[in-house]
C-alpha cells in the first residue's frame, strides 16, 4: 500500500485551519451531519490538523454520556485527550488517504476520515462513540485500566458505557467511507470549476511555451526529431511498466507538443500522429494490467471524439484527457495488487490461534491500516478478518476434538478462550452442534 507523500512542508499547521474554514460551508456541513446522525445514529465532528473541532458550542452536534462524562473528568484534570488523538487518527488517515479506525484513550471506536484538497491536508471527519462487539469482561478491565487516570469510582461510567451503540464491523466501515466520500466532495466541488480552469491554463501556457520552442529549433533538430519521438516513445513505455505516472503526463506532454510542432496546421495529420502515441500508451497500459476491453473502448471513443476536433487546442484537451483514463486504470490496477498482503495475514493468523490477536495487531503484521486490511480481505476471501480468525481456531479445535485425551476447558484455553462455554458457544453457531456433540458425531 502506498504512503501519502504531502509536498508542503508545512501542510500540518494551523494555517490549514484557515483553509479549511474558507473552503467548508458550515451551514450545509451542518446539516448533513445532522441528517447522517438521523439515519445511522452515530455522531460526526469536523475537526482541523491539530484535533481542534471547527464548529462553535452552538454548532457541535450531541454527544453521547459516556463521553460527556469523560470530557467533565479530563476538565478537572486539565487535560484534553481527544484533541491528541484525533489530531494522530487524522494524520494517520491523511498519510493512508482513507478513513482511518482507531480506538480513543477512552476506550471507544471511532474513526477518522481525512479532508484532503489539492494535495493538502485541511482536517478530518471523526466519526463513531461506538462499540464494536458486546462488552465482555476483558472490555471492563481495559476501560478502569485506561481511564484510572480520571477516577477510581467507575460504576456510573460503567453504567453509561452499557448504553454505547454496538456496531458492526461492515456498517462501521460502510460510515467511515460515506463520512470520506461526503466530506471531500464538497470540498472537490467548492473549487474544482476554478482548479480546472487554472490547470487548463497552466496546461496551455507550458504547451504553447513548447510549441514555441520547438519551432524555433525545427531546422536543428528536424534530422534528430523522428529519434528523439522514438527514444521518447520508449520512456513513456518503461514510466508506465513502473508505475511512474507522474513522470508518464510529463513524457505524453512533451511528445505531444512535439506532434503539434511537426504538424502545423496539417490537422488530420496531427490526428493520425496522436492516435498513433495513443496506441502505444495503450499497449503499454494493457501490458500493465489495464483491461484490454476498457482500452479497446477508450481507443474507439478516442476516434471518435477526435473526428469533432478542428483546432489544436481541442486535441490537446482530448488527448490528455484520456492520458488521464489510462493512467486512472493503471493506478487501480496497482492498487488491487494485494495478494502478497492477504497471505501475510492469513498466515499470521494460522501461527497465532492461540492468541487473541486483535485486528489492529492483524494489520501490524502486514504494514497496513486496519481499515485497509478489512477492506482487501473481505474483497478478496469473502470473509471478515475476525471471521477468518474464528475459523482458524475451530478447524484447530476439531483437530484436537478428535483427540479423546484433551478435555474442552483445555481446548479452549489453548485457543485463547478465557471461558469454555464462551468457547462451545462460538462452536456451535458456526458448526451447528456443540464440541461434545461433534466428539460424539466422530
Amino acid at each position: 500500500m502506498m504512503k501519502k507523500e504531502f509536498n508542503n512542508k508545512n501542510c500540518f499547521t494551523l494555517s490549514n485551519r484557515a483553509r479549511l474554514l474558507q473552503l467548508v460551508d458550515k451551514d450545509i456541513i451542518v446539516k448533513i451531519l445532522d441528517a447522517f446522525t438521523k439515519v445511522t445514529g452515530l455522531t460526526a465532528n469536523i475537526v482541523d490538523v491539530e484535533g481542534h473541532s471547527i464548529f462553535s458550542k452552538k454548532d457541535a452536534q450531541k454527544n453521547c454520556e459516556f463521553c460527556h462524562m469523560i470530557w467533565k473528568m479530563e476538565k478537572k484534570k486539565g487535560i484534553n485527550r481527544c484533541v491528541g488523538a484525533y489530531a494522530r487518527a487524522g494524520k494517520q488517515a491523511a498519510i493512508f488517504d482513507e478513513p482511518y479506525i482507531f480506538r480513543c484513550p477512552a476506550g471507544l471506536i471511532e474513526w477518522a476520515a481525512p479532508i484532503i484538497f489539492d494535495e493538502e491536508y485541511l482536517g478530518t471527519i471523526i466519526c463513531g462513540q461506538v462499540l464494536m462487539w458486546e462488552p465482555e469482561e476483558f472490555f471492563w478491565i481495559e476501560l478502569e485500566e485506561m481511564n484510572r487516570c480520571l477516577t477510581d469510582d467507575f460504576k456510573d461510567l460503567f453504567i453509561a458505557a452499557k448504553k454505547l451503540q454496538v456496531v458492526s464491523g461492515d456498517k462501521v466501515q460502510g460510515a467511515a467511507s460515506l463520512l470520506y466520500v461526503i466530506a471531500n466532495y464538497i470540498i472537490k466541488t467548492g473549487w474544482e470549476s476554478l482548479h480546472q480552469k487554472k490547470e487548463f491554463e497552466l496546461q496551455q501556457l507550458l504547451l504553447n511555451e513548447e510549441i514555441q520552442t520547438r519551432k524555433n529549433l525545427e531546422e536543428k533538430l528536424n534530422s534528430q526529431s523522428l529519434n528523439f519521438f522514438f527514444e521518447k516513445e520508449k520512456a513513456l513505455i518503461g514510466k508506465i511498466k513502473l508505475n511512474d505516472l507522474e513522470e508518464c503526463r510529463k513524457i505524453f506532454k512533451v511528445m505531444l507538443a512535439d506532434i503539434f510542432s511537426e504538424g502545423g496546421e496539417k490537422i488530420l495529420k496531427i490526428k493520425g500522429r496522436v492516435y498513433e502515441l495513443i496506441v502505444v500508451m495503450s499497449r503499454a497500459s494493457i501490458e500493465a494490467g489495464v483491461d484490454i476491453e476498457k482500452s479497446i473502448s477508450f481507443n474507439a471513443n478516442l476516434l471518435q471524439e477526435l473526428n469533432s476536433c478542428y483546432s489544436i487546442r481541442e486535441i490537446n484537451i482530448v488527448a490528455t484527457s484520456l492520458l488521464e483514463r489510462y493512467l486512472d486504470e493503471i493506478q487501480h490496477h496497482h492498487k488491487s495488487k494485494n495478494r502478497t498482503a492477504i497471505e501475510g495475514i492469513k498466515g499470521f493468523i494460522r501461527n497465532n490461534y492461540d492468541k487473541n490477536r486483535t485486528l489492529e495487531e492483524i494489520a501490524d503484521s502486514v504494514y497496513l491500516s486496519p481499515f485497509y486490511v478489512s477492506r482487501i480481505f473481505k474483497e478478496s476471501q469473502n470473509i471478515t478478518v475476525m471471521d477468518y480468525v474464528t475459523k482458524v481456531k475451530l478447524d484447530e479445535a476439531k483437530k484436537m476434538l478428535r483427540n479423546p485425551r484433551y478435555k474442552i476447558e483445555e481446548i479452549a484455553m489453548t485457543l485463547g478462550y478465557s471461558d469454555g462455554s464462551y468457547f462451545s458457544k462460538v462452536f456451535r453457531r458456526n458448526e451447528g452442534m456443540t464440541p461434545t456433540q461433534f466428539r460424539q458425531n466422530l
